[in-house]
């Protein structure tokens, strides 16, 4: 008979899967800004000969990002599967981990459009886009198997600021995959571009990041004359993820958009996210969990 996990356990589990999904996002980067997009030529085989093919620097980067989706997929299976052994069962755990896995194998597919139509740019978008889906699933995960998740019941006003500060942020990503579809880093010197000027897809780009950071500032405002204590850190840590993403953007930009200024600003987008997730799931309602202790900031 299989003993009963305990909640500290499973939590394990959970920020085990979530740091496998960030670290996808940053190898999946490299395989890009190395020009490593068509070093395994073929899909699910690295070629038509091997199964397994690292004779090469570019095959070798591309195929280790491969093989990692493995252990990414282990991971958000074993969340699943952990969930349903919980001391006190948790459906909304089961839920939310079996979002993962079904996310990954749709990375897993989306990485082989990819390959199989040489490193097309919307299908490279869609490809991050998901990553940024299952990271932010991944820290909701993480936050309710922690047990103790305080969230903030605010008023309409600040709550519908808060919701229009994660549509900005996630706006403000989708244009960023559109400059890097239509920039020099394609993972492959023959491959597609976007045909759109990286003059006009960056203006887009700024002008979203731009309005995004506006909501957030006076979304402190806000918070700052209501005392809404427990609330600001999270708010500050936003905010300053948000201007060091955006003077990255912009010094990158300026200087011909090197490869490790890109790496530096699809980490700091990854982790720009999270923080506007771990925002946008502290204000709200509380789940229907009656087994999970929280506590309920009410302020009138």
């Amino acid at each position: 008979m299989v003993r009963p996990l305990s909640p500290s356990r499973y939590a394990w589990i959970t920020r085990a899967a979530l740091t496998s999904l960030v670290i996808i996002v940053i190898t999946g980067a490299a395989v890009r800004l190395t020009g490593s997009g068509l070093g395994c030529s073929d899909w699910p085989r690295c070629s038509e000969e091997r199964l397994i093919d690292v004779s090469s620097f570019h095959g070798a980067v591309e195929q280790l990002n491969r093989l990692f989706t493995g252990i990414v997929a282990v991971l958000v299976v074993s969340a699943v599967l952990a969930a349903r052994f919980l001391r006190d069962r948790r459906r909304d755990l089961e839920r939310l981990a079996g979002l993962l896995v079904v996310g990954v194998i749709g990375q897993v597919l989306l990485g082989g459009i990819v390959v199989l139509t040489d490193l097309n740019p919307v299908a490279n978008q869609g490809h991050f886009l998901l990553s940024m889906f299952l990271v932010g699933a991944g820290l909701i995960l993480v936050k309710r198997a922690g047990g103790d998740v305080v969230r903030l019941a605010l008023p309409t006003s600040e709550t519908r600021l808060v919701r229009l500060v994660a549509v900005l942020a996630s706006f403000a990503i989708v244009t960023g995959t559109v400059v890097t579809g239509a920039g020099p880093h394609a993972g492959d010197e023959k491959a597609p571009r976007l045909d759109v000027a990286i003059t006009a897809a960056a203006r887009l780009h700024g002008i979203s990041v731009i309005a995004t950071l506006l909501a957030i500032v006076l979304l402190l405002i806000r918070i700052r004359r209501r005392s809404f204590g427990p609330l600001h850190t999270a708010i500050e840590v936003v905010l300053v993820l948000g201007v060091l993403q955006a003077t990255v953007g912009y010094v990158q930009y300026f200087n011909d958009i090197p490869a490790a200024l890109v790496a530096i600003h699809i980490a700091l987008a990854t982790a720009f996210f999270m923080a506007v997730i771990n925002l946008w799931y502290s204000v709200g309602p509380l789940p229907r969990q009656a087994d999970v202790a929280r506590r309920v900031i009410v302020s009138r």
